[in-house]
């Protein structure tokens, strides 16, 4: 089969689900262009800012779609082929990843645009608010170790392409850091000198691909500048990363957050439509095993397996921690949120069918398998292949795809610094700029020594922070999932008591509540077999966050029992009294 005919029926059915899934849950959900949103009550330039849909989409897009739809398809594909991960990233991203996130957009808009932690504790109990907090917090945590050491392996050594070129890692590095200068400028500029968005788009897009150009002709090598050993340059390029996470998360979001989140979104366009394009053009056949085995080389078993190592492909808790963090603030209409929630979640599917594509097209006996790559780079192939039979340079094409890589996953690590700021500020009820920092500089702290920590396999070798971490971060982001589609469930539910909540969220719930469990229990039960308790805190993670899923679930049965809520969460007089 081509990889054309996959990409192009993968494509209708998403738009397809967009037109007619996607409208069913507006008029389900009872969206109105006419309410006022927060974003327009509330505004303050700083946090609350209504802005255009399509401006807003390209920034949730870009903080949403990271390595997860990039890393997840690849490595399932590997595992157990790429029929199993096609059909998980296609309905699940219709049916409960499209449905996750556009009805947590929707709860927080209808909570003056509070947290989904907010919406938990208002209806199903402020002890459950804790636990899910607490959990939430974690899940940023390790989102942070595993995105930032896989984009540091972007900034080392030099890639050697098929044809004999290389791409230079500190030349990525360069053009990362000319990326993150540009939406500075941009911001300054649509603020001060009153610039329009549609101009600094056209002035700033161009630019990006200048810093692409550019960053080949002067690299940042880190290991030469400095003298350090290739590890110990990968270890400060984390380092440095957290630095810049740090500081995103404290400043306004008019200079940083909004214009790079505008222009990564297009960065996502471009690379999601060029790479599409090119692989169209291309006529190159699916080479790689629709199906390999139900159990991976190394054990993993396809069930839970699969629907934990793709997470933000198909469903992604973190989804509805930007949404009802950031987006929501922004949100201009509730009819916007069909297009920002449920179109943004069927985007990033098709971001991840075009990176399942990148090891659809290879043999199992490629050297791209068999040399152990890491997914980045197998996706910077990929689509540098991709690119190629658009006529773009193969050196070029593959420093682009490995730029947009660092890109995707700049926009999602700062949004989850500032983030999980937020939740440490709620926790601990410490406002003002010494309560904002010291949240920041936790948030970014744990990660720190998590990527400072060097575990090995039973072999003695070291495992790089991302692979030891990214199934306990799967699991742990789906189980997030689950949780928010709980809360979601019981609001509805207290709130309507309409039949359609049960399919629509409990279902879903069901699925991913069961299917993060299982997995988050094998990944204990595996680790401690392994290393006992003091190999490594992989474990001791697990099992708080198996707890705090157990706590919600109990305050969730509870809350189903109590009267119903009004449709505004107020509950009628006669249960009040």
């Amino acid at each position: 089969m081509t990889l054309r005919a996959i990409a192009i029926i993968s494509a209708v059915v998403l738009f397809v689900a967009y037109r007619f899934y996607g409208g069913l849950l507006v008029r389900l959900l009872r969206l109105d262009a006419s309410t006022r949103t927060p974003a327009v009550d509330l505004c303050d330039d700083q946090d609350y800012v209504p802005i255009e849909r399509n401006f807003l989409l390209s920034q949730h897009f870009s903080a949403i779609a990271a390595a997860g739809p990039i890393v997840g398809p690849i490595l399932a594909g590997m595992m157990f082929g790429w029929l199993p991960a096609l059909l998980w990233i296609l309905l699940g991203a219709i049916f409960v990843g499209g449905v996750h996130d556009i009805t947590a957009l929707v709860a927080s808009i209808r909570h003056r645009a509070r947290s989904i932690g907010e919406v938990v504790r208002e209806h199903v109990s402020r002890r459950s608010y804790a636990f899910f907090l607490l959990f939430v917090w974690f899940a940023l945590a390790y989102i942070i170790v595993a995105f930032t050491d896989i984009t540091a392996l972007s900034f080392s050594g030099v890639l050697q392409l098929e044809n004999g070129q290389s791409v230079s890692g500190g030349g990525i590095a360069t053009s990362s850091a000319l990326y993150l200068a540009l939406p500075v400028i941009m911001g300054l500029l649509i603020r001060f000198a009153k610039l329009r968005v549609g101009v600094a788009t056209i002035v700033f897009l161009p630019l990006v691909g200048v810093s692409i150009w550019l960053g080949q002709r002067i690299p940042i090598d880190l290991a030469s500048i400095t003298g350090l050993g290739a590890a110990d340059a990968h270890t400060a390029w984390t380092m440095i990363l957290l630095g810049y996470c740090l500081a995103a998360s404290l400043v306004p979001m008019w200079l940083l957050l909004q214009p790079r989140g505008h222009l990564g979104g297009y960065f996502l366009y471009f690379s999601l439509a060029g790479g599409l394009l090119g692989l169209i053009i291309s006529g190159d056949r699916a080479t790689y095993p629709a199906f390999t085995d139900w159990r991976a080389a190394g054990g993993e078993p396809l069930f839970p397996m699969l629907f934990i190592i793709i997470a933000c492909g198909a469903c992604s808790g973190f989804h509805a921690i930007v949404a009802s963090g950031t987006t929501s603030k922004q949100l201009r209409t509730e009819t916007d949120a069909k297009l920002v929630g449920y179109g943004a979640m069927l985007l990033e599917a098709m971001v991840a069918v075009v990176s399942l594509a990148c090891v659809m097209r290879l043999s199992q006996d490629s050297p791209l398998m068999t040399g152990g790559a890491n997914p980045n780079f197998l996706y910077a192939q990929g689509i540098g292949s991709f690119l190629g039979a658009l006529g773009i340079p193969p050196a070029y094409a593959v420093a682009f795809a490995l730029m947009a890589f660092t890109t995707f996953v700049y926009d999602t690590l700062d949004v989850c610094t500032r983030l999980g700021r937020y939740i440490v500020e709620e926790l601990t009820g410490w406002r003002g700029a010494a309560g904002k920092t010291f949240a920041a500089l936790l948030t970014v702290g744990v990660p720190a020594f998590f990527l400072l920590y060097h575990g090995s396999n039973a072999a003695g070798r070291v495992v790089p922070a991302w692979k030891l971490f990214w199934e306990l971060f799967g699991a742990s982001n789906q189980l997030l999932a689950a949780l928010t589609l709980l809360g979601l469930t019981v609001w509805l539910w207290r709130t309507r008591r309409a039949l359609w909540v049960i399919p629509v969220l409990g279902l879903p719930t069901v699925v991913m509540y069961v299917m993060s469990t299982w997995a988050l229990v094998r990944i204990v039960a595996v680790e401690l077999s392994k290393n006992g308790l003091g190999g490594n805190p992989v474990p001791w993670v697990g099992m708080l966050l198996v707890a705090l899923a157990a706590l919600m679930i109990v305050e969730a049965g509870l809350a189903f029992l109590r009267p119903r809520l009004g449709p505004f969460g107020r509950a009628p007089a006669a249960a009040r009294l």
